[in-house]
């Protein structure tokens, strides 16, 4: 893939991502299906997924801003049900997989069996969290997929690993793959733990926000390879050491956090919006070295791998979530509000990703003794349509179904208010403070200066409330909503002027982006994010 290459990846992917935006469609499912059908259109290159480049270069900045974004104490309060799913179901599906496409497959060995099952079995960490927030599922649902997500992969690489082991004439036994298993997730949280805390005194060190945003883009890439270097899990020391930096994004200084915030937010748009893009485009390569199979025979071996890795996932989903809360009170005391339609909406998100194209693409082509892999092209055939299959049937069903059971979304209202009770008892923090401060004598201000501060109080102590409050018949905006639209248009006003102004040459550039850079801070300010 030579440069003009990437740079139309890279612009296309966005481009479809953009549209996407605008549309009830999420992000994922359209790239996929741009990309199956421009991968036939004469003159594409062809897009080969490495994994050399997959698994150490974009799954690590993936997992990260994933999991900084994750809440460490929403994770922790529901480690039963993630660990469940990310390990337990992971493990589950290998096996129940692998031993159904034996089945399924004349003449596919147990072996590779098995590691057909390692590789579809990790439900994708970027699509189950777009897909989530784009439908806005109830806040507990959509914590314990995300922490799913961020675990699972270490999972079924471990997995992968033992099952190829044994595929390509290595000697593995139980125990052997136990101790594999227990080196790569306890190694790789134990990495994560001795990295995690140097890691985060160095970022408050540096003071200055370059610097520290430097160190945020190398810390996911430094974590991966220091736990793949010894052979422990690199997805599981970048997972640990991000949970931690996010836990405490606070103390960091304000010019960090919103720098790195813009940063990290483009580096997973575009990473986010090829690696979707490059999955629909390997159908040709995956076609083609089909060889002895044929494509309806392996359209028939497809639709049954589909069929039992939507199964297996329901199979393990429903006694994971109602078995543990029978046998145990206190679990049923703390989740007295899960019903029987939560479980068929988890089950029916574990939409599979790159990480399964990615580990499937790293099995060999031969084994030890030379000759071809079994059924190596026809693994690659079953892990693309299962990938497309889920993120196509259940990304575009999983809407409706939500809809069908009318599973309650997020209380917006309800998260507002505690926003606002929130803010109220900060300002009141923020208040106090101020009085102290003012008492100590060399700490007076002009009356009109002190004003300004309590008024900046009382605006950031309101504005919440507000958006609570009445809607404007005519132009259906809250109060707070017009109070922002009125201050976007004054700062527009002053924007035009200084830039007439630089025009008549009254002030230069210089002076032109100092002041622009003000009102855009100030806009900032006046804008609630909107929300994604």
């Amino acid at each position: 893939m030579d440069v003009l290459q990437l740079v139309a990846l890279v612009a296309a992917s966005a481009a479809v991502a953009g549209f996407a935006r605008r549309t009830p469609v999420p992000a994922p499912l359209l790239l996929v299906g741009v990309a199956l059908g421009v991968a036939y259109v004469p003159g594409v290159p062809a897009y080969t997924l490495n994994p050399h480049i997959v698994l150490p270069l974009i799954l690590p900045p993936l997992l990260y801003t994933a999991a900084v974004d994750s809440s460490y104490l929403a994770l922790r309060a529901n480690i039963r049900p993630i660990a469940l799913l990310s390990v337990g179901y992971v493990l589950f599906a290998t096996l129940a997989v692998g031993y159904l496409a034996h089945l399924l497959v004349p003449g596919l060995p147990p072996a590779e069996a098995l590691v057909l099952g390692a590789v579809v079995a990790p439900p994708d960490a970027v699509a189950a969290t777009a897909i989530a927030r784009k439908l806005g599922l109830p806040s507990r649902m959509t914590t314990i997929l995300q922490g799913e997500s961020l675990v699972n992969d270490a999972t079924a690489i471990t997995a992968f690993r033992v099952a190829l082991a044994a595929a390509v004439g290595e000697s593995v036994g139980w125990l052997g793959g136990v101790g594999e298993f227990a080196l790569a997730s306890l190694g790789g949280v134990g990495i994560g733990l001795v990295l995690m805390v140097p890691l985060y005194w160095l970022r408050k060190y540096l003071k200055e926000a370059l610097l520290q945003n430097t160190l945020s883009l190398l810390i996911p890439f430094v974590a991966y390879g220091v736990a793949d270097e010894v052979g422990a899990s690199g997805v599981l020391a970048v997972v640990v050491v991000a949970l931690y930096l996010g836990h405490r994004a606070s103390q960091v200084d304000f010019a960090t956090r919103l720098q790195e915030y813009a940063v990290w937010k483009m580096v997973a748009f575009i990473l986010e919006s090829a690696v979707f893009a490059l999955i629909g485009l390997q159908v040709p390569f995956v076609l083609r070295g089909l060889g002895q199979y044929g494509v309806g025979e392996s359209l028939l071996y497809a639709l049954g791998t589909f069929v039992a890795v939507v199964l297996v996932r329901y199979v393990w989903v429903y006694p994971a979530t109602f078995v543990p809360r029978a046998l145990f009170p206190k679990i049923r005391e703390r989740e007295r509000e899960t019903s029987w339609k939560a479980p068929v909406i988890v089950g029916w998100a574990g939409m599979r990703g790159v990480v399964s194209l990615a580990i499937a693409f790293s099995i060999p082509a031969e084994l030890h003794d030379g000759t071809p892999f079994p059924a190596r092209n026809l693994i690659l055939f079953l892990t693309f349509t299962t990938v497309i299959g889920t993120l196509v049937v259940q990304g575009l069903t999983l809407p409706p179904l939500i809809r069908l059971l009318n599973v309650p979304g997020r209380d917006r209202r309800r998260e507002t208010l505690a926003e606002a009770q929130a803010q109220n008892a900060a300002s009141d923090g923020a208040e106090r403070r101020l009085d102290e401060l003012l008492a100590v004598e060399h700490n007076a201000l002009p009356p009109p200066l002190e004003e300004r501060l309590r008024a900046a109080l009382a605006r950031r102590r309101n504005a919440v409330w507000e958006r609570l409050g009445t809607v404007n018949e005519t132009t259906g905006e809250s109060a707070d909503e017009t109070y922002r639209r009125l201050s976007g248009e004054m700062i527009e006003a002053e924007r035009s002027v200084f830039v007439q102004l630089r025009d008549r040459r009254r002030i230069d550039d210089e002076m032109l982006r100092t002041l622009l850079r003000r009102l855009d801070l100030e806009e900032a300010a006046a804008y609630r994010e909107a929300e994604d």
